[in-house]
């Protein structure tokens, strides 16, 4: 085993023994550090990348304090919730206002990300949209990447991702739907998934403040398949920092060593209750 990876492990499992729940990881040796320590070494950053599992209400609330400590930086922020081209303009209206830019209330279930966006208003932080519409996305599904603007399949078609990367992204396609795609169907999500990336790396880079923050889900923000694997091939010299939000499961700590590749550092947070997402799949056979 490289030794690097070893002392990495040694240091992520004393930090897991010696931690209760919430804690910040530091993915290069493992270390557990405080939410001022991570402000301070991604303050250089031009692109910093907060992934989110969807559901988790701590996840919000916890990204929503950390915007509040970005704002010294004066970053502006691309959320995934909002559609590419539309910025929020405030009217007091925090719901309305979100929905003018092209947020689903219903399919994101708010109020869970009311905190993240309510910390980026306060903040008078601009807030510009990064994701396709989804009529884009089921087009691109169903009629492959001739649904797509023609700007977002170059910037795919220039980055490719490599096989190990892409295996992980059709892997993880499967696992959120429980194993019931046939190849057709995973090829066509594959490229709406990338296409999402497309898009938000575009509005990331056409952001003029840096830094950009991006809130999103954790497959957007991480190294291997998601946006960071554009931000490398296009914006090369660029520096980005990924940290992924999940929660404290037992399954976490056997995963410890392959998310060190994904993200740079971690996010750990109590879980939330839910029901089986399989259940809704398994129905429909």
């Amino acid at each position: 085993m490289n030794c690097r990876i070893l002392i990495l492990l040694c240091g992520l499992i004393s930090a897991w023994g010696a931690q209760a729940e919430e804690r910040i990881l530091d993915m290069r040796d493992g270390t557990v550090i405080s939410r001022e320590q991570l402000v301070q070494a991604i303050a250089g950053s031009d692109f910093i990348l907060l992934g989110e599992l969807h559901d988790s209400r701590h996840h919000h609330q916890r990204r929503g304090e950390l915007l509040d400590s970005l704002n010294q930086f004066a970053p502006t922020l691309v959320a995934e919730h909002l559609e590419i081209g539309r910025t929020f303009v405030s009217s007091g209206n925090l719901q309305g206002d979100l929905e003018q830019a092209g947020f689903d209330a219903k399919g994101w279930r708010w109020p869970l990300h009311q905190p993240l966006f309510a910390a980026a208003v306060a903040a008078d932080m601009p807030l510009l949209g990064g994701n396709i519409p989804r009529a884009t996305a089921k087009n691109a599904v169903r009629e492959g990447v001739a649904a797509l603007p023609a700007d977002l399949a170059e910037l795919i078609a220039q980055a490719p991702l490599d096989p190990a990367a892409q295996d992980k992204l059709d892997a993880d396609l499967l696992r959120g739907h429980c194993g019931y795609l046939d190849n057709t169907m995973l090829s066509g999500l594959r490229l709406a998934q990338r296409a999402r990336d497309a898009a938000m790396f575009s509005a990331l880079r056409g952001a003029t403040t840096r830094p950009a923050v991006l809130v999103a889900g954790n497959g957007h923000v991480r190294r291997d398949y998601g946006v960071p694997s554009l931000i490398r091939r296009h914006l090369p010299d660029s520096r980005y920092t990924s940290i992924g939000f999940l929660e404290d499961t037992p399954k976490l700590q056997g995963d410890l060593a392959e998310l060190a590749a994904q993200y740079d550092y971690l996010w750990i947070t109590a879980p939330i209750e839910r029901n089986d997402p399989c259940e809704s799949f398994k129905s429909r056979k």
